[in-house]
């Protein structure tokens, strides 16, 4: 039977995650409490929550929402991370911190309507940030474009040559 507080907790939990587009399941045994202190504070800096969730909990705050395809992986010790803006940021900040705790295990994530495999989260946080893959699309669109004025201009250059050898020669020959 649900209780007032737990009502409350899974309402609460609800409209924290309204409008996340992107979420990450982690395991947190084994990480002290101020190794979670410093996850959030990471977290933080680049607008994502981290939070500790009873599973079945989590599941009815999901019912219903884009999130609920990741209610299969809520089993054994469960915490989210989630942001409503940069998914490779939240994704890149997790591996980071796993780097130094390996304790922290990603259990799959969830971005914009995929559901990744932690293999899926790791590449997603090895993907260059977004100028860089900005710039990597115009220098894409800009490649034939400079072949294409390369070669106009090396046409004009051989053009210019022979009307230059033309004139030489009618000087030439009077």
């Amino acid at each position: 039977m649900a209780t007032a507080a737990k009502v409350e907790m899974v309402e609460a939990l609800r409209e924290r995650l309204e409008g996340a587009r992107s979420a990450i399941l982690t395991e947190y045994r084994g990480l002290t409490v101020s190794q979670l202190a410093d996850l959030r504070r990471q977290l933080k800096a680049v607008s994502a929550e981290y939070t500790v969730v009873k599973n079945t909990l989590a599941r009815r705050a999901i019912r219903g929402s884009s999130l609920e395809r990741v209610s299969r992986y809520l089993t054994g010790p469960t915490a989210l991370a989630f942001s409503r803006r940069d998914a490779v940021a939240l994704a890149r900040a997790l591996q980071a911190f796993q780097r130094g705790n390996p304790a922290l295990q990603i259990k799959a994530g969830y971005v914009e309507g995929t559901i990744l495999a932690p293999e899926g989260v790791r590449a997603l946080a090895d993907l260059p940030p977004k100028e860089v893959l900005l710039g990597q699309v115009v220098g894409a669109f800009q490649a034939p474009l400079l072949g294409l004025v390369t070669t106009l201009e090396g046409l004009l250059r051989t053009f210019i040559s022979l009307v230059d050898q033309i004139r030489a020669s009618r000087e030439k020959d009077p």
